[in-house]
C-alpha cells in the first residue's frame, strides 16, 4: 500500500506563503464544532463547609454553649513594615562620621569642567577637599570670572591637564562656613508701601575679596610656572562645549 505522505503533519498546514489547505470554515466543519457549542457541562454545587462550629463550654459552672470559628483569623497586622535605619540613633551626629570618598582623578591641581550651575562649562583648579567632601575650586576669577567655590565632585569632569599647586596655601579659615549665607538684617516693614521692601543682592565682604586676590595670585604664578604657561592661560579663557558630531563618550580629557 502507498505511505501517507500526510503523517506526521497535522491536518491544516500551511501551504505555501501563508495559504492553509483548509478554509476556517471547512475546519469548523471537520472538527464537527457545532455539536459542541450550545453543549453545558452542569457544574457540581460546591461543598459550603461551616464557618462557625457550636461546641460545649466545660467546667462546673459553665454549663452552655458558644461558637467558634472553624479557621481562626489573624491578628490585626499592620500593612505597612515600620522602617527602620541602625544609622539614626538617638544622640548621633550620624552625618560626621561618614566617610568622604575622593575619585582618584581629581587630586589636588587637576583642571575639571564645570558640569552643571551658573559656572558651567568653565575649567577650573582643585585646590583641595572640605570637610564635608565638597571640593574647594578656583577659576582663576581673573582668567574666567569663576571665584572661590564649594562643588560637589559629581558635576566636575576631571582632565589629564595638572598643575603644580603645593606652593599654594590656602588659608585655614576658608571651610565650610566661611561659604555659608549670611542673613540679612533687614527686617520687612510692616507698615507703609510694600514695595519699598527692596531685596538687597549678594555683596561679597572685603575679606573674601581678600582671600580671592591672595590665592588667585599664587594659582596663576603655578601656571606661569608650567611649560605651556602661556598655552593654559588661552585654556582656562576658553569655555567647554560640544559641537555636531562630537561624542563625550569618545572624548580623552
Amino acid at each position: 500500500m502507498a505511505k501517507n505522505k500526510n503523517k506526521g503533519k497535522p491536518r491544516n498546514y500551511a501551504l505555501d506563503s501563508g495559504v492553509y489547505r483548509f478554509s476556517a470554515s471547512k475546519m469548523f466543519h471537520k472538527k464537527a464544532i457545532h455539536k459542541f457549542l450550545k453543549k453545558t457541562v452542569a457544574k457540581k454545587p460546591a461543598d459550603k463547609k461551616p464557618v462557625f462550629v457550636e461546641k460545649k463550654i466545660k467546667g462546673d459552672k459553665n454549663g452552655g454553649t458558644r461558637m467558634v470559628r472553624v479557621k481562626k483569623l489573624t491578628n490585626n497586622v499592620p500593612t505597612m513594615d515600620v522602617k527602620t535605619c541602625i544609622l539614626h540613633t538617638k544622640g548621633k551626629s550620624v552625618f560626621s562620621k561618614h566617610s568622604r570618598k575622593l575619585r582618584p582623578s581629581l587630586t589636588p591641581g587637576v583642571v575639571a569642567i564645570i558640569l552643571a550651575g551658573v559656572h558651567k562649562g568653565k575649567r577650573v583648579v582643585v585646590l583641595k577637599q572640605l570637610e564635608t567632601g565638597l571640593l574647594l575650586i578656583t577659576g582663576p576669577l581673573k582668567l574666567n570670572g569663576c571665584p572661590l567655590r564649594r562643588i560637589n565632585q559629581r558635576y566636575l569632569l576631571a582632565t589629564k591637564t595638572s598643575i603644580n599647586v603645593s606652593g599654594v596655601k590656602v588659608p585655614e579659615t576658608i571651610n565650610d562656613k566661611y561659604f555659608a549665607r549670611v542673613k540679612s538684617d533687614n527686617k520687612v516693614k510692616k507698615d507703609g508701601n510694600i514695595f519699598e521692601n527692596k531685596k538687597e543682592d549678594y555683596k561679597p565682604s572685603e575679606q573674601r575679596k581678600a582671600d580671592q586676590a591672595s590665592v588667585d595670585k599664587q594659582v596663576l604664578e603655578a601656571i606661569k610656572k608650567h611649560p605651556q604657561g602661556a598655552a593654559l592661560k588661552s585654556y582656562f579663557k576658553a569655555g567647554f562645549g560640544l559641537n555636531k558630531g562630537e561624542y563625550p563618550h569618545k572624548m580623552i580629557f
